[in-house]
């Protein structure tokens, strides 16, 4: 089993900053894939952006030039850094890891989300 702890949501203005930090930890031989998805209220989960262990990035078209994805191998992190938000970010926002066992099977785990609300 993988563990997954998410950290530094939150309430800002407009136009504001925050990064968001997740940490996996348990059974891991590799983490192949690591990323954040969001989801507002009534509208269905989508993704934000996701890094591989190569570290090639993918983002959604609404966070380009304003998120930044990043990871550390060595501690199993992934990090989103949100600049420029709009009340359109407004959402819950979750880790999502894939990861592949010592026996070469994968399996994806997500956390528990972390709120994020842009308002002034």
């Amino acid at each position: 089993q993988v563990q997954l702890v998410e950290s530094g949501g939150g309430l800002v203005q407009p136009g504001g900053s925050l990064r968001l930090s997740c940490r996996a930890s348990g059974s891991i031989f590799r983490i192949i894939v690591m990323g954040w998805y969001r989801q507002a209220p009534g509208k269905q989960r989508e993704l934000v952006a996701t890094i591989t262990s190569g570290e090639f990035t993918n983002y959604a078209d609404s966070v380009k030039g304003r998120f930044t994805i990043s990871r550390d191998n060595a501690k199993n992190t992934v990090d989103l850094q949100m600049n420029s938000l709009k009340p359109e970010d407004t959402a819950i926002y979750s880790c999502y890891v894939l990861v592949q066992s010592s026996v070469g099977k994968a399996n994806g785990y997500w956390g528990q989300g972390t709120q994020v609300t842009v308002s002034s």
